[in-house]
Order: structure tokens, then C-alpha cells, then sequence
């Protein structure tokens, strides 16, 4: 193995943290120029009970504060999961948010929090293997007027001798989502984007974000070579993601790591078959033997003896919260 996987969380993160890639993958992802990017803190203690989350990659760019994060596998919960995500990281624009004075009666004030400033939430979700039963290169979720579902599901709009109320359903879709009066369109600008990198691989559409996804399906191959990443060696950004997850410095620790990942990866493929296969009625067990769980466990440990959340030691061994507790 010439290059570590980039999908792997720990080689994500390691090629993310530098903010010229970062930038440079943004650029390419949406097609953009950008002038200055904003990195923001990617670890937040959420509740009272210490529950805490963790982002991949967060920033700032202009009018818009971008998470990226990368999923490896399957997972049940997973929409759900990154649905709070995005809707967490409009609230933590609470902990910069300005406050204004308000005049009351007899000289008193009042300061509230100044709304005008939150501005909107673009959430990126690289998937590494799921494709949600689409074949685009990518989906994208925004919040509109039910008004226009109702327009594209009504069967009996959509007939040729109702063009003119066609048209006219239309304008009014169109009217409401135009809409500016208090910023409406902000509701709008928020964004939940899925990426599948299995359909951008097998499209292979052209688009600047198109060698992104290649490399990283290329260093899934445990197999893989130095001469199978040639070509990028003519962009210094690539030149820079290759050394930071080039094996041939590696030491033990890192050699361990992507065992156990391969491992695990290889159980939670199990566990989701498992969960599907009793949707449809297959099978019984999880199938998963008892030195794949001991090892789960020991790795559990590690985890929680590093100092790791608990919802990652969840995705990376398979292990439930409260056996996790119990370590």
C-alpha cells in the first residue's frame, strides 16, 4: 500500500487540516473562487451531560459557514444524524452572535441577541459507499414552500390541456420562493448536500471536484501503487495530499490503525446487512464472531482512554453506547 486510505477518518482529517486543500476542494466542489476561508473549531460539548460532537471540517467562507464531513459506511441513522449536525452548527452561531440594546420605559434597557447576523449552513456529506438509491454525482436539500411539492405531485395539473393553469400554478411557485420580505430567502440558502463518490467514480462527469473523489477511491485498494497516482503530480495541491498520506514513513501505530479500520469496517458492513436482512425478513444473527467483538472492545478502550466521544468509538467499532460505558 503505497498511499493510506483518505477515506479513513484519521487520513481525512490529516489531508483536511490544511487549510489550502480544504479551500482548494471547496473551490472545485461548488465551483467557486474563494477570497478567504475561515476555519472554525470542530469539537463542541453540546448538553449538560457532556454529550459532545465532532465535525470533520468547518469553516467560514463569505455569507456561509460550510461543514464537510465523510462517511465511510452504511448507517442506519444516518440522514437524522447529519440533519442535527446541520441544525447544530446554525445554533452555534449563538456563541459569536452580537447582542443589541433595546429602549424600554424609564430610561431601562434590554439586550437580546442580534439575529440578523446568523447567516445560512451549507453541510457537505461525502459518501464513501452509499448513494441513497440515486445516481447523480450528488443531491441537494433545501428548505421551500410546500407549495411547490404540491405543484410537481398534482397528476392533474400536468396535462396538456392544462397549460395555462400550468402556468399559472407556476408563477405562484414562483412568487413564494421569490419572496424577500424578511429575508425569507434564507430559509433557502441553507443547504444539505449529499456527494456520491460510488456515482461520481462510475459517471465520471466532467468537473474540477472529478479527481478528488478518483484519488480517494484509489487508496481503498489495499493494493495500491505509486505509479497509479502519476497524473496528479502535476497540481502541487495533490502533490501535498499524497505526502501527507504516503505509508512510507509510517510507523506501527498507523499500520494498526488501518488493520482495524479494514476490520471494522468489514463489521459494520455487517451489522448494516444484518439491520437490512431483518427488514426483509433474512437471517437471524449478526453474524459477527466473538474475537471481532473482543477486539471491538479493546479498541473501545483505547478510545475512551484517548479521550474520544462517544458517538465516534459508536461508528468506528460497531459497539453499542451503554457496552462502551460498560469498558
Amino acid at each position: 500500500m503505497y498511499l493510506a486510505p483518505l477515506n479513513y477518518d484519521r487520513y481525512f482529517k490529516k489531508v483536511f487540516s490544511d487549510k489550502r486543500i480544504a479551500q482548494r476542494f471547496l473551490e472545485d466542489f461548488f465551483d467557486i473562487k474563494i477570497d478567504e476561508l475561515e476555519e472554525l473549531r470542530t469539537k463542541h460539548k453540546i448538553t449538560d451531560d457532556a454529550s459532545a460532537v465532532e465535525f470533520d471540517y468547518r469553516c467560514r467562507i463569505g455569507d456561509n459557514i460550510v461543514i464537510i464531513d465523510m462517511q465511510q459506511w452504511y448507517k442506519t441513522d444516518m440522514l437524522e444524524r447529519f440533519h442535527i449536525y446541520h441544525s447544530i452548527d446554525t445554533v452555534l452561531q449563538l456563541e459569536k452572535m452580537p447582542d443589541k440594546s433595546i429602549d424600554l420605559v424609564d430610561n431601562k434597557k434590554k439586550d437580546i441577541k442580534e439575529y440578523d447576523n446568523l447567516v445560512p449552513v451549507i453541510t457537505l456529506i461525502w459518501l464513501v459507499d452509499d448513494d441513497l438509491n440515486f445516481t447523480d454525482d450528488f443531491v441537494s436539500f433545501t428548505m421551500t414552500s410546500e407549495t411547490v411539492h404540491d405543484f410537481l405531485r398534482n397528476k392533474n395539473l400536468w396535462r396538456e390541456e392544462n397549460m395555462l393553469e400550468l402556468l399559472a400554478e407556476r408563477a405562484k411557485c414562483l412568487g413564494i420562493i421569490d419572496n424577500r420580505t424578511r429575508k425569507l430567502d434564507f430559509l433557502q440558502k441553507n443547504k444539505l448536500i449529499y456527494a456520491f463518490q460510488s456515482n461520481i467514480i462510475k459517471n465520471k462527469k466532467f468537473s474540477k471536484y472529478l479527481p478528488w473523489f478518483e484519488l480517494a477511491d484509489r487508496t481503498r485498494n489495499k493494493l495500491n501503487e505509486k505509479g497509479w497516482f502519476d497524473e496528479y503530480l502535476k497540481d502541487q495541491i495533490f502533490v501535498e495530499i499524497i505526502k501527507r498520506i504516503n505509508t512510507e514513513t509510517f510507523g506501527e501505530s498507523e499500520w494498526e490503525y488501518i488493520s482495524d479500520y479494514q476490520i471494522y469496517r468489514i463489521i459494520v458492513e455487517r451489522y448494516a446487512q444484518a439491520f437490512i436482512d431483518k427488514r426483509i425478513g433474512k437471517g437471524n444473527g449478526l453474524g459477527i464472531t466473538k474475537g471481532e467483538i473482543i477486539k471491538a472492545r479493546k479498541i473501545a478502550k483505547t478510545m475512551k482512554d484517548n479521550g474520544e466521544p462517544i458517538d465516534k468509538i459508536v461508528e468506528y467499532t460497531g459497539l453499542t453506547i451503554e457496552e462502551i460505558e460498560k469498558i
